[in-house]
């Protein structure tokens, strides 16, 4: 049972939370709101927002799967985790490292470019030590989204794979996106996991008032093999008080049942830990005076057509200029052609499927028990000796490096229907194009209850999995816990989700 943070805890720096920058504001101009109420005045609360294309004016220059590397961005939190002897020491390491990384976002309230089907991204970073790390991700799907992952350090034996699943929903005068999905992050030289889930997004005053972007809800941070657990509580604003970007939270040793730290502060000021065995209470990560790294990517001309940075290069650097026309045309055109392929697949009976990922293989004795959240793990074995050799393996995955002459060269090859191949697919039928000038997909376009075909699902796995290895639910904990919220049912996929909308 996960111990539900207290508001309390961020007392110390309430005072500043209290006030907002300017940065984390965006105040929409009358033609602007004009257009947003448009859009927004067509849906109902609990609507889905995944299908409503989005003026450009409120959209960040870079594409999702872009955005993700912002957690591997303070090598000074990442790389010595691994190396701390002492397990609660590595762990409290763990929270840090993903406590450090939530600070960093374009200013105002923006969003970030939603990946095509089958896109991809991949950087690198130099660390100071003369060793690399390596990223590697693609869009793995679209309807419903999911941003698929890996990252590597092999000189620090660090991995991660990911897969992003976020799910968008219109509150009213706010939208949120549910952020499910999960990060598994290895120790290779420990042989640990970090079990990894991230809060949800919020953006307030979307109608009326200034823009507001706030995280919301719990994730959690669990490590199976030290038997340890943190539920961090990313605290909304009340209407009538409370803090802004305020956290709290609490670290478990869940094999003795009790708590060893408290967690408190600012996601994107000062965050402090209190050792709750001898009361003592230091800095954590100070986020104000914190300098990320940035990942480095090859030149667009090396790149290719499906490449997010090259495949948005256009609406990016429209983005930029506030050009909101071009933007906006070179954005239509990408989703056009995103369409078109997909009516070419249905008409011609092939099944997409990603090029870099293929699917977990979860269950009892599957590679990835446990691991089932992540959908999608990368096509590739990484078992190489020494972190030279693991790097050679990496760079044969995709191109990485400037002037990196991949011999592996990957298409989308043309699977036909799972009758006629050895593989049998589990991706969903693709739907009909829309027409260009629907904004809104209401559902008219899409294939019939008794002929829609849901993947195959790792679920009933997990309902056999033991304690610490049982699925994630992030908000499972809060669930209910207040009259004030919002109970909605998915009409799709009849999900009981809560949401809370601070502003209301």
């Amino acid at each position: 049972m996960f111990i539900v943070g207290n508001r309390s805890s961020a007392d110390e720096t309430r005072d500043r939370g209290d006030s907002v920058t300017q940065e984390d504001e965006t105040v929409v101009d009358p033609e602007q709101g004009n257009m947003l109420m448009h859009i927004i005045s067509q849906l109902r609360p609990g609507a889905d927002l995944s299908r409503v294309t989005l003026p450009t004016f409120i959209l960040e220059p870079r594409s999702m799967l872009e955005r993700i590397t912002n957690f591997m961005a303070h090598p000074e939190t990442l790389l010595p985790m691994a190396a701390i002897d002492d397990p609660i020491e590595r762990f409290v390491a763990v929270v840090k490292f993903y406590l450090s990384g939530w600070h960093i976002k374009p200013p105002g309230v923006k969003k970030p470019l939603n990946p095509i089907l089958g896109e991809t991204f991949t950087c690198y970073w130099d660390y100071p030590d003369n060793t690399k790390g390596y990223y590697i991700s693609e869009q793995t799907s679209h309807h419903p989204p999911k941003s698929s992952y890996f990252f590597m350090a092999p000189e620090h034996h660090i991995r991660i794979d990911g897969t992003l699943k976020p799910r968008s929903k219109f509150l009213g005068n706010s939208a949120a996106s549910m952020m499910e999905g999960i990060a598994v992050m290895r120790f290779l030289n420990r042989k640990e996991r970090y079990f990894i889930t991230q809060p949800n997004m919020y953006a307030r005053g979307i109608l009326f008032g200034k823009m507001k972007y706030e995280l919301g809800d719990h994730s959690f941070v669990r490590c199976p093999e030290a038997g340890l657990v943190a539920d961090l509580e990313f605290k909304t604003k009340g209407y009538f008080g409370g803090t802004y970007n305020a956290i709290g939270g609490f670290i478990k040793d869940t094999k003795a049942d009790k708590n060893l730290y408290e967690l408190s502060g600012l996601w994107n000021e000062e965050m402090y830990i209190k050792d709750l065995t001898t009361g003592k209470k230091v800095l954590l990560f100070d986020a104000t005076h914190a300098k990320e790294t940035p990942p480095k990517t090859r030149p667009l001309d090396e790149q290719e057509d499906r490449e997010s940075q090259k495949l948005w290069a256009h609406v990016t650097q429209a983005i930029k200029q506030r050009d909101q026309d071009t933007a906006t045309d070179e954005k239509s055109r990408i989703e056009d052609m995103q369409r078109r392929e997909a009516a070419k697949r249905a008409d011609e009976g092939v099944d997409w499927h990603p090029r870099l990922f293929r699917r977990v293989r979860g269950g009892r004795g599957g590679s990835e028990e446990g691991e089932e959240d992540l959908d999608w793990i990368i096509n590739a074995t990484i078992d190489g000796k020494t972190p030279e050799e693991q790097t050679k393996q990496i760079l044969q995955i995709a191109a990485i490096l400037p002037g990196q002459d991949i011999q592996r060269r990957f298409s989308i090859p043309s699977r036909k229907d799972s009758r006629e191949s050895v593989y049998r697919s589990q991706a969903p039928p693709a739907p009909k194009p829309q027409t260009a000038n629907d904004l809104i997909d209401f559902g008219e376009n899409n294939p019939p209850n008794n002929q829609r075909h849901e993947p195959a699902s790792a679920d009933d796995d997990h309902k056999h999995l033991p304690g610490l290895q049982q699925q994630l639910h992030p908000g499972d904990s809060v669930r209910g816990a207040t009259n004030a919220s919002l109970i909605r049912k998915d009409s799709e996929t009849h999900d009981v989700d809560e949401f809370v909308d601070a502003e209301s």
